[in-house]
């Protein structure tokens, strides 16, 4: 896992509409950056839901949320449109982007052996570093943990 204070590595994704999105874009702001495993599974969709479902507090401290993935644009646009999200859906099909994040590599699943995105939350700083870790999360109550800590440590200016 990348460190708290270490810079956070730059991105640029293209989103469940194929628009091309950038860390750099959210500089000044914080973002919650989380990595989930495949759209349209029950603890993603879970994990997208409490996301969109805090969506107005996340605003109101003026935090970006994007979720990134290793699936294609359009299973994002499928799934956001399925489950109503409106934030920003990262298509990183070949794990780069979550490889840099420590984020990426060799899983087991019913006794087979594969590479996918781990299910790991960053919050990156208004100058775009590392805030705060969270590894292998649970997707219920993951938004509303996320959001409990940035209210009681508000962003330093």
């Amino acid at each position: 896992m990348l460190d708290v204070g270490a810079d956070a590595p730059e991105f640029e994704l293209p989103n469940q509409h194929g628009e091309t999105i950038r860390l750099s874009e959210f500089e000044g702001q914080r973002v919650v950056v989380y990595f989930y495993p495949r759209a349209n599974t029950r603890g993603c969709t879970a994990e997208a839901e409490s996301f969109r479902d805090a969506r107005a507090a996340f605003d109101d401290l003026d935090v970006a949320v994007v979720g990134i993935s290793d699936d294609p644009v359009d299973d994002l646009a499928a799934f956001a449109d399925d489950h109503d999200l409106t934030f920003d859906l990262l298509s990183d099909e070949h794990g780069e982007v979550s490889t840099l994040y420590d984020s990426y590599g060799e899983k087991q699943m019913f006794g087979n052996t594969f590479d996918g995105v781990f299910r790991n939350t960053y919050v990156i700083d208004a100058d775009g570093c590392v805030e705060a870790v969270y590894e292998d999360v649970s997707p219920e109550g993951h938004a509303d943990e996320i959001l409990a800590e940035l209210e009681s440590a508000p962003a330093a200016h």
